[in-house]
């Protein structure tokens, strides 16, 4: 795993041992942060970073890389937790990082240790354990996220993608046997 562009571009990722995480692949991260780039209506650079279920941290190291401001990586598993800080040390990125040891589907409301709302969040969770629903709710009912953020989950080809308000469908896309859907928080 590496990182595929902005400050990084080329920087090799360790990603934790084990089967418990399945990282997002290099060529999936590619296509969609090129998605994300050409739509326009994504910034990335002073982003406030949500990467939940964060196994390596790719997601939330990409967009550091490529500008954002500050992450909060989400994750309970320990050998990811460890995979985040060694790609974190590598990046010299502790300033701007933080790390929970928190089930994503319960973070209750945001504190105020972590700073301000979040504009962008990643949700990658394990396949077909139906996470996404009590994820998109606990962001939305601990007021996790700014309006007009966007939200960026990865599923199983086969999950039927989350239905819940606030948040609003964008874009869709299959890839291998995943597909990615792209929300904006819509407050009306």
């Amino acid at each position: 795993m590496r990182i595929i562009s902005g400050r990084f571009s080329g920087r090799r990722l360790n990603a934790p041992k084990g089967t418990n995480t399945r990282p997002t692949t290099d060529r999936t991260r590619e296509a969609l942060f090129s998605i994300l780039h050409s739509r326009g209506d994504v910034e990335f650079q002073g982003a406030r970073v949500l990467d939940l279920f964060a196994g390596s941290g790719a997601l939330g190291l990409e967009a550091l890389s490529r500008g954002a401001d500050w992450c909060l990586f989400v994750e309970t598993d320990a050998a990811a937790r460890g995979a985040i800080r060694e790609n974190v040390e590598s990046l010299g990125l502790f300033g701007c990082t933080r790390i929970h040891r928190r089930s994503a589907t319960s973070l209750g409301e945001k504190p105020a240790g972590v700073g301000p709302k979040f504009s962008i969040a990643f949700l990658d969770p394990p396949y077909r354990r139906d996470l996404v629903g009590p994820c998109l709710l606990t962001l939305h009912e601990g007021d996790w996220l700014v309006n007009g953020a966007i939200v960026i989950i990865e599923q199983g080809k086969d999950e039927v993608p989350a239905q819940i308000c606030p948040f609003e469908e964008l874009d869709r896309r299959s890839f291998g046997d995943s597909q990615i859907g792209i929300y904006r928080v819509d407050p009306s």
